[in-house]
C-alpha cells in the first residue's frame, strides 16, 4: 500500500445538523407548553376555589406533561443557539435524541405509576365521583387533542410526502410490467422498506417524544371515559382500574419503542444501512476497494461517513470521491482517506 491522502467535505464546512423543521417544531412545542400550563393553572385555581380535589389532582397531573414538553422545548432552543459551538464536534443534532430518550424514561415512569394505581384500586376499590371525574376526563381529552394537532405538523408531514413520491415513481417505472405481477410486488415491497428506512433516518425524535406524551394522555383519557361510563351505567367499578392497566401497557410499549430508537442513535447505531451499502457500491463499482467505512446519524436527515479507499488510480484524490458521493441526499458530512495502491508488476 502506498501513500494516502484524506480530506473532509469542503473547506471550512460547518457542523450544523439540525432537522429541516427544527424551528417550526420548537415553536409548536412552546405553544403546547403554554396550552398545558394555562389548563394546569385553571384547574388548580378552580379546584381550590370550588373545593374539587379531583380538579386539583388533574391540574397537578397536567403539570407532569408540561414538564415533559419543557424537556423537548429546551432541547430545541439549546440546540439552535449552540448549533455553531465548536465544542460540539458533530454539532447539536443529537440533542433532540437525548431529549427523546429522557422523555421515554418519563413515559415509562408514568406507565408504572398508572399501573401501580390501577392494581391498588383493583385490590382496594375507592368510591368514584362520576359527576366530577367524567367531565374532567373529557376536558383533558380535548386539551390533548388540541396539543396533538399542534404537534402533528412536524411529526407526519415529511414521511408521508416521501412515501407518496416513491410510490408514484414506482408506478411510473413499472407501469409497463403488468404481466410480471410478482416482480412488481417485490419492487414495491423494497421501496416500502426503503421508505421506512428513510423515515427512521430523518425522524425528529424530540417532536416524536412530545407527540407521544400527548397521545398517551389522550389514550388514557379515552380509556378512563369508557371505564367511568361503564362503571356508572352497569356498576362495573372494576372497569376503571382495568382501563388504567390497559393504558399503562400501551404507554409502556410506546416508551420502549422510543427508548430503542433514540438509544440506538445515541450509541451511533446507523438507522440507514442502505446508505452504507450505497457508498460501498459506488466506490467499488469504480474498481477501487473500501478498506474501512463508518456511516452514522448526526441529526434528523443528516448522515456522516468516514471512508478509507484503496485505489491504483493516482488522479483519484478525495475531491473525486466527494463529488461522486454528493448524489446521496442526507449525506451531510463525509471524510475520505485515499490510499494509493502500487500497481502489480
Amino acid at each position: 500500500m502506498g501513500d494516502f491522502k484524506n480530506a473532509a467535505f469542503g473547506a471550512g464546512h460547518d457542523h450544523i445538523f439540525l432537522g429541516a423543521a427544527h424551528e417550526a417544531n420548537e415553536r409548536r412545542t412552546w405553544a403546547v407548553i403554554a396550552l398545558c400550563s394555562a389548563m394546569m393553572v385553571a384547574e388548580i385555581v378552580g379546584g381550590s376555589m370550588f373545593g374539587s380535589l379531583a380538579l386539583v389532582a388533574d391540574g397537578l397531573h397536567m403539570s407532569t406533561h408540561a414538564g415533559a414538553m419543557l424537556i423537548a422545548a429546551l432541547a430545541y432552543t439549546y440546540a439552535r443557539k449552540h448549533a455553531s459551538d465548536s465544542r460540539f464536534v458533530f454539532g447539536t443534532g443529537k440533542l433532540g435524541d437525548l431529549a427523546g430518550f429522557t422523555s421515554a424514561i418519563v413515559l415509562a415512569m408514568i406507565a408504572l405509576l398508572i399501573g401501580y394505581e390501577a392494581v391498588s384500586r383493583f385490590l382496594s376499590p375507592v368510591p368514584i365521583d362520576f359527576g366530577q371525574a367524567i367531565p374532567i376526563a373529557v376536558l383533558g381529552l380535548l386539551v390533548n387533542i388540541a396539543s396533538a394537532w399542534l404537534l402533528s405538523g412536524g411529526h407526519h408531514g415529511h414521511s408521508h410526502g416521501h412515501r407518496h413520491g416513491h410510490e408514484q415513481d414506482e408506478h411510473e417505472h413499472h407501469g409497463h410490467e403488468h404481466g410480471h405481477h410478482g416482480h412488481h410486488e417485490h419492487h414495491a415491497r423494497r421501496h416500502r422498506h426503503d421508505d421506512d428506512v428513510h423515515a427512521a433516518a430523518t425522524r425528529d425524535h424530540n417532536i416524536r417524544s412530545a407527540y407521544l406524551h400527548v397521545i398517551a394522555d389522550a389514550a388514557v383519557s379515552v380509556l378512563a371515559i369508557a371505564g367511568l361510563v361503564l362503571a356508572r351505567a352497569f356498576g362495573w367499578v372494576w372497569m376503571d382500574p382495568l382501563a388504567g392497566v390497559i393504558g399503562a401497557l400501551v404507554i409502556a410499549n410506546w416508551s420502549y419503542g422510543l427508548l430503542r430508537d433514540t438509544g440506538g442513535i445515541l450509541l451511533d447505531i446507523s438507522p440507514d444501512r442502505r446508505m452504507a451499502d450505497d457508498v460501498r457500491h459506488l466506490v467499488e463499482d469504480n474498481g477501487d476497494q473500501v478498506l474501512d467505512l463508518h456511516v452514522w446519524r448526526v441529526g434528523p436527515g443528516h448522515m456522516s461517513a468516514v471512508v478509507s479507499v484503496a485505489t491504483s488510480e493516482a488522479q483519484r484524490n478525495p475531491s473525486f470521491y466527494h463529488a461522486a458521493l454528493k448524489r446521496f441526499e442526507g449525506l451531510s458530512h463525509v471524510t475520505v482517506e485515499v490510499n494509493l495502491a502500487r500497481a502489480a508488476a
